[in-house]
């Protein structure tokens, strides 16, 4: 199956991320939010990181163009009734994921694959809502995705073994590293292991064992992670890592590994959620 066209659902962070790789490795893309000011907003970030590109010398002016000219922006959701595979990228919420791809399922041809970001989400479930559930298939990028090489490839209880190498092979095109998740579980592998961390060195703060800039300097020094457990929550959202540590709870049941601290509860009451609202664990400018 030759693809040409790929169909990116939501503009954030993750949404106008890979509708730049894709575009960067020549795809056609048509990129969708609910919201024009949020597809601006997408395209927007897209042209600040290539600008960027041509200041290092990394690329041309010309070649920015290029890459920007393959992504149209749209607020319209038949608008994608022609590309050639779909990777959704809107907000980890489960009852919107089925319905987007209720949607999708009836807008696009029939074999062509429908793919899900999700970072911990069933695509079993995901995949019900639809006529397709050999066609469904986890792709998990990793933020920021332009940079981050790591593509988890999710099997759902469906998805056939050609949906997976599909999957598989455009992941590769477009320059990650696929791994592939054989058993549709919470988290998948990354995450599974990764938020475990994470409410463990909240857990570590709340029992003042050690302070968030030592906690996060320790995780850098000591395992040599590029960034510590709560600079990571402020770059991704704390609001993100609850409700993905809520899931958990509720799916893996696991009363005492998964149980949410009581001083994240309090930074989502607080509206601190990290760089997006400029205050998280850490204090950020305007």
């Amino acid at each position: 199956m030759e693809i040409k066209t790929i169909g990116v659902l939501g503009a954030g962070a993750m949404g106008n991320g890979i509708a730049q790789v894709c575009a960067q490795n020549g795809y056609q893309v048509i990129m969708r939010d609910i919201a024009d000011e949020f597809v601006q907003r997408g395209i927007k970030n897209v042209t600040k990181i290539l600008s960027r590109g041509v200041e290092k010398g990394t690329m041309t002016e010309d070649e920015k163009n290029t890459v920007l000219g393959r992504i149209k922006g749209t607020t319209t959701m038949d608008d994608l009734t022609d590309v050639d595979f779909v990777i959704e990228a809107v907000l980890e919420d489960l009852d919107l994921k089925k319905q987007v791809f209720k949607e999708l399922d009836e807008l696009t041809r029939p074999e062509v694959i429908l793919s899900t970001n999700t970072s911990s989400m069933s695509i079993t479930e995901i995949a019900a809502a639809t006529k397709r559930r050999d066609r469904i298939a986890g792709m998990h990028f990793f933020n920021p995705v332009p940079v981050m090489k790591l593509v988890e490839v999710i099997k759902g209880m469906d998805t056939s073994d050609e949906t997976v190498k599909i999957t598989w092979e455009l992941s590769d095109a477009l320059g990650k590293v696929p791994v592939l998740v054989k058993k549709d579980m919470p988290g998948f592998i990354v995450n599974r292991l990764m938020v475990v961390q994470v409410m463990e060195a909240i857990k570590v703060y709340e029992e003042g064992i050690a302070s968030i800039e030592d906690i996060d300097k320790a995780i850098k020094a000591g395992l040599n992670h590029p960034m510590g457990p709560f600079e990571l929550m402020d770059l991704t959202g704390l609001d993100i890592h609850y409700h993905v540590n809520e899931y958990y709870h509720r799916e893996l049941n696991q009363e005492l590994k998964h149980v949410t601290p009581f001083t994240l509860k309090n930074m989502i009451r607080a509206n601190k959620l990290g760089r997006k609202t400029g205050e998280g664990w850490y204090k950020y400018g305007t």
